[in-house]
């Protein structure tokens, strides 16, 4: 992937994906707040500067939900299941409240089950939402600093939970205390919940409702003159390319290092769900990074794993920590749920062009060589040398941490264990012996290629010598067509071939294309 300049906004729109999935919202939610909320600042006659802090504060307004997960969940068993449950409900109504958690707490459990739901719900939800607004805010705050947000986003999304009417939290600002992007954001996140929930009838009635209570009464009459119009505009199944669109200009641009500044932000973002996994996705990346150096990926090969090793566990989000902190053995319906994660993570990185290339990396981080794997239960061939490096990064790491279930491992234990994966079939014995050392652990030696072949070119005379051109190494391998070029001369030079039938020759002679 060319780096260059990249659109901030779209990289934040496919990441806001992630956040859709930790709030129990259908995808591109966050995607149709933003579009509506920037319609209105249009109808306010705002700027164009102006309503950029309206579209940054919306993308960005949910991404403290895995603040409060593990908390959430110790209290109410399902922490997205809840959250979903008091998205309709104003949080400032106790009896608005009450009519969300008796309307679809426990909608799918039985009779007495969905009781006792009910009744943890109302005893846990007022107090609750004190503190689980405290530690979004915060966490919302701290990510937009990190991503050097303008200073009117920055102060504008710990308002998300404040009223107009000045009984919100947590500071109980009131009125135009409540900075205007989150008026604006607040009408348009609720008239969306409830055209979900309702239709347009629906939502008009719940802002109508809100009016001069929660929501500004000028932003609420912007949206109350203008709604079918406005509605309609959000109400298509996807609304990915529009709301990138309505992004005002200049558009926002990152380079390289904000790009990896960008994916550690989302990193923390997963890892902070539970406190089982924090630095988990940095450290696989740290060791997934120095593996793939050491096993002679080309420099954009190695920066591509390590943002797919960053960003590999967004779908973790969609997962309720009743599930990820559950200190017994899953039950068939929970493993289900978690083989879900890794569709989740490809499908949220493959929403942006500017993504698309590190998408499939991350999606096979559960995948093994035998195909006991998910979510795809690919097998060896389907498997990029990248691909195989992080798999082997994630369960080395993963081993290294305690988890609800059993204590960590130490790093001597958790080299252990991946080696036997790799004799077994299950991990790439190269990926392991290279994951290990870059954790200071040593582990068989990596088998010796003829004439000095490296794993990844091995993989290249694979593909010629069954007549693929250098276009399609490239496209095969997800690695440029320049790079696939200076693998294709090396490795003729190396060989001493010139043609595809003398690379045949030589790969058959060697017996490399059998595994």
């Amino acid at each position: 992937m060319d780096i260059g300049r990249l659109r901030l906004g779209e990289l934040l729109a496919a990441l806001s994906l992630a956040t859709d999935l930790g709030n129990g919202f259908p995808y591109e939610k966050c995607l149709r707040t933003t579009l509506l909320a920037t319609r209105l600042g249009e109808r306010a006659g705002l700027e164009m500067g102006d309503l950029s802090d309206v579209w940054y504060t919306s993308v960005l307004r949910y991404t403290g939900c895995t603040a409060y997960a593990h908390e959430m969940a110790q209290e109410m068993g399902d922490d997205i299941s809840a959250k979903a449950t008091f998205a309709p409900a104003d949080p400032g109504s106790p009896s608005d409240a009450m009519r969300a958690v008796f309307s679809t707490a426990g909608r799918d459990k039985r009779p007495v089950q969905r009781a006792r739901t009910i009744v943890r719900y109302m005893k846990a939800g007022k107090s609750m939402h004190g503190r689980m607004t405290a530690a979004d805010c915060e966490a919302v705050s701290r990510y937009s600093k990190r991503l050097a947000m303008s200073p009117a986003v920055i102060s504008a999304l710990p308002h998300m939970f404040e009223r107009w009417d000045g009984k919100g939290v947590p500071r109980g600002l009131r009125g135009a205390e409540i900075a205007l992007p989150m008026r604006l954001n607040q009408v348009a996140h609720f008239a969306d919940v409830h055209l979900r929930i309702g239709g347009r009838a629906a939502a008009k009635t719940a802002i109508t409702r809100g009016r001069g209570g929660w929501f500004d009464p000028t932003v609420a009459d912007l949206f109350l003159e203008g709604a079918d119009e406005l509605l309609e505009e959000i109400e298509p199944e996807s609304v990915f390319e529009a709301a990138i669109a309505a992004e005002p200009e200049p558009h926002l641009t990152i380079g390289a290092p904000r790009l990896d500044d960008l994916a550690r932000a989302f990193a923390d973002f997963v890892d902070l769900k539970s406190p089982y996994t924090l630095t988990h996705s940095s450290g696989v990346a740290e060791l997934a990074e120095s593996a793939g150096t050491a096993m002679g990926l080309g420099t954009e090969e190695v920066a591509l794993l390590r943002r797919a090793a960053l960003l590999h566990d967004l779908g973790r989000a969609s997962v309720s920590n009743g599930i990820w902190d559950k200190p017994g053995p899953l039950g068939v319906a929970e493993r289900e749920r978690v083989r879900t994660h890794s569709y989740h993570s490809e499908r949220i990185l493959s929403a942006s062009p500017l993504l698309a290339a590190i998408a499939p990396i991350a999606g096979m981080h559960h995948e093994r060589l035998d195909g006991s794997g998910y979510h795809r239960g690919a097998n060896a061939d389907a498997q990029t040398r990248s691909a195989r490096i992080l798999a082997a990064a994630d369960v080395f790491h993963a081993l290294t941490e305690q988890r609800p279930h059993r204590p960590a491992f130490s790093v001597e234990q958790a080299a252990k264990e991946v080696e036997t994966m790799a004799s077994v079939g299950s991990l790439d014995r190269d990926a392991v012996a290279a994951v290990c050392a870059a954790a200071g652990q040593q582990v068989s030696p990596r088998r010796e290629r003829p004439a000095g072949l490296t794993e990844r070119e091995v993989e290249v005379l694979r593909l010629i010598a069954r007549g693929a051109t250098k276009k399609q190494v490239s496209e095969a391998l997800f690695i440029s067509p320049a790079t696939a070029h200076t693998h294709v001369v090396h490795i003729y030079e190396k060989i001493g071939a010139s043609t595809r039938a003398g690379a045949a020759l030589f790969a058959m002679e060697n017996r490399l294309l059998e595994g």
